[in-house]
């Protein structure tokens, strides 16, 4: 029963509760995020980029493949049209592992702004200059004061 209760605290810490709530602000956060960057950023890029003839989701390194042809029952054609057909076959996909790297830079320099500003904010609250109550001197001081000043008339 000692195991159960241990979790149990542990479990209902305040740190604990926090780093959950992190975490699920934290996965809605970068949802915002990667849509921002998938919907906004990214398919002016892609119009830039496919100009000159590079589109990433499709870069990749090809090999010349032969393949015979098959018919639409999925049966290979033979005798008369029974060429080979030659493709390109992907062997190594670099465009989206490429278009993946870009995206985190992205989302990475969007929490990096993020973050720098609200430290902005922050330090901007905390550096305001707060009204200081001007201090009372205490009794035994104003009472000092009343006898010098009482000496010094007389």
């Amino acid at each position: 029963m000692g195991l159960v209760q241990e979790f149990k605290e542990f479990a209902l810490k305040g740190s604990v509760i926090d780093l959950a709530v992190g975490v699920v602000i934290g996965g809605a956060f970068s949802g915002i995020v990667k849509s921002l960057v998938d919907n906004i950023i990214m398919p002016p890029i892609n119009l830039l980029t496919a100009r000159s003839g590079v589109n990433f989701k499709e870069a990749a390194l090809t090999i010349e493949t032969e393949s015979p042809k098959l018919d639409d029952a999925g049966k290979i054609i033979e005798g008369e049209g029974a060429e080979m057909l030659v493709q390109d076959y992907p062997i190594l996909n670099y465009g989206p592992f490429t278009q993946t790297i870009f995206e985190f830079l992205l989302i990475a320099l969007a929490l990096f702004v993020a973050i720098k500003l609200i430290n902005a904010a922050r330090s901007r609250m905390e550096d305001e200059p707060e009204e200081e109550e001007v201090a009372k001197p205490s009794e035994d001081i104003q009472l000092l004061r009343e006898i010098r000043d009482a000496l010094q008339k007389s």
